[in-house]
């Protein structure tokens, strides 16, 4: 059984939407807030992990069949459990269609990535470093 549970998605095209977190250079982390954002970095910390988070997101038509993205290094039984990794911590979603399984990014997940790694206006560091 397993303790993980998915990050909260946004919608991508929604301004007024709120990711899992707020920026990093926004404020410290509540608990909650550092439980959620550890569970998608403890994820994607994984090299094979990581390449097979970017073989989807980069694959044609933003989904991929695992048979086009398990040539990681590692034998199918560790792609598969790695890539229930990564929808555990609610970075995939998947979709099988007859004997294969499809995987995608939904653009929510980027969506809530990116504001979390982007410093806001007010944030401490400005587009060039420290501001004095």
């Amino acid at each position: 059984m397993s303790n993980t549970k998915a990050l909260p998605l946004i919608e991508a095209d929604s301004a007024t939407a709120a990711p899992c977190c707020p920026p990093l250079t926004e404020r410290p982390f509540t608990a909650d807030e550092a439980e959620t954002a550890a569970r998608m970095f403890k994820a994607l910390g994984d090299p094979v992990r990581l390449r097979l988070f970017s073989a989807v997101a980069s694959h044609e038509g933003g989904e991929a069949c695992v048979c086009d993205i398990s040539d990681v290094g590692v034998s199918q039984p560790t792609v598969s459990h790695h890539l229930k990794k990564l929808k555990e911590a609610g970075l995939l979603s998947s979709e099988r269609r007859g004997t294969w399984v499809y995987y995608r990014v939904e653009p929510s997940v980027l969506a809530a990535m990116g504001k979390l790694l982007t410093a806001g206006p007010t944030g401490p560091m400005g587009p060039t470093g420290p501001t004095r």
